[in-house]
């Protein structure tokens, strides 16, 4: 799309979001008006990805980590299930996203094509929108200022863009990408695309392929928030890319199901990585990472444990040691600060709550089991 192609194109959406703006801003029925949504506070919520009909659950945090139901929101779709998975039946991270900047937490539906919208009150939740996620089996979303990209796994992939307005996403004309993996690789649930991820500073989008290509793509990211026709691709053989996160300074942070291994890279401008670090676990199907207090939590799902790392400012890693859990690691989130840490175990559908110590060891408090969520993924922590 030459320059003068994406000017008209961005007018053209321009003039069809201002056309939005009178009703919302009275306040007309069906939209929500400028003030929806105060945030999460003291709470998690958690996604079911329930084949008879996905849900978010809400928990409340109390001051020691633990976690109280608090209320069970219908997500208006229908949870999904990739081949061959059996405690990750999306095998992606970020299938529950929150956007800050608009107080908004999306919900991916991937037996149904859609993405969920809803605003956030405290540990209150309510449903804006189900759109559809322009491609086939929406496994992960990612978020910069209000710029929305999703990450739809089956046929090939594809990730499509929107942009974020008043409570409500509007797809970006022009912005869908497909991936090119093969559509027929099998097991489906480690050949489909783990994670889509802004860089921090929103001039990438990045996406991991697992063993469909061992790839790290890598799209630039241009005016109203187009990509790059096409990703530069970087191949990272046997390694099984996975999840996606970034240390404080910056470095890409990939949990690399293959090696077993956390690594670390320098992301370049020209959109290469540059292989900085890589630390191996010791254990088993190492797909998940988050980070608190400067530390990554890397989930093994098939060692039913969470691998702890330190991270110097140059990127190198440091293994700390492992944290047992209940059977089928997965998804994990911090709360606000990093104080406790939360890991959904897709065995049996529970969250695990772990208070998170000045050394980067953690701490058990409890459990609790969340209705329907075996094999669920998708988890935010306030």
């Amino acid at each position: 799309m030459n320059r003068l192609t994406r000017l008209a194109v961005g007018a053209s959406v321009a003039l069809g979001l201002s056309a939005w703006i009178a009703p919302v801003a009275a306040g007309a029925e069906g939209f929500p008006g400028p003030h929806f949504g105060g945030g999460g506070d003291h709470v998690v919520f958690v996604q079911t990805d329930n084949t008879a009909g996905n849900q978010v659950v809400a928990y409340d945090r109390a001051d020691n980590g633990s976690l109280t139901l608090a209320d069970t929101y219908n997500t208006g779709g229908l949870g999904g299930v990739l081949g061959g998975s059996v405690v990750d039946h999306l095998a992606s991270q970020g299938s529950l996203t929150y956007d800050q900047n608009n107080v908004l937490l999306y919900a991916v539906n991937a037996g149904s094509n859609t993405v969920s919208v809803f605003s956030v009150r405290g540990d209150q939740l309510t449903l804006r929108q189900v759109i559809n996620s322009g491609g086939t089996f929406p496994v992960s979303v990612a978020v910069h200022d209000n710029i929305v990209y999703v990450l739809n796994a089956e046929n090939g992939g594809n990730v499509q863009g929107y942009v974020s307005f008043f409570g409500h996403l509007f797809p970006l004309p022009g912005s869908n990408r497909a991936l090119g993996l093969n559509p027929s690789a099998s097991p489906q649930f480690v050949n489909t695309p783990g994670q889509v991820a802004f860089s921090p500073d929103g001039s990438k989008l990045i996406v991991t392929t697992k063993a469909n290509g061992n790839d790290i793509d890598v799209f630039g990211v241009g005016f109203f928030g187009w990509l790059s026709p096409s990703p530069v691709v970087n191949t990272e053989p046997g390694a099984v890319p996975f999840a996606i996160s970034f240390d404080p300074a910056g470095h890409l942070v990939i949990a690399e199901a293959g090696t077993n291994a956390l690594a670390t890279f320098n992301l370049n401008p020209n959109g290469t990585v540059s292989l900085i670090d890589s630390v191996g676990s010791g254990q088993s199907a190492t797909c998940w990472v988050t980070q608190a207090q400067g530390f990554f939590y890397a989930s093994d799902a098939g060692s039913a444990d969470i691998s702890q790392y330190q991270a110097g400012v140059d990127g190198q890693l440091t293994l700390v040691g492992q944290t047992g859990t209940t059977p089928g690691t997965v998804d994990a989130s911090a709360s606000n600060g990093g104080q406790f840490l939360y890991v959904q175990t897709g065995g049996n559908g529970i969250i695990d709550e772990f208070q998170v110590n000045a050394n980067g060891t953690l701490t058990e408090i409890g459990t609790v089991t969340v209705n329907g969520a075996v094999g669920g993924e998708g988890i935010v922590a306030f």
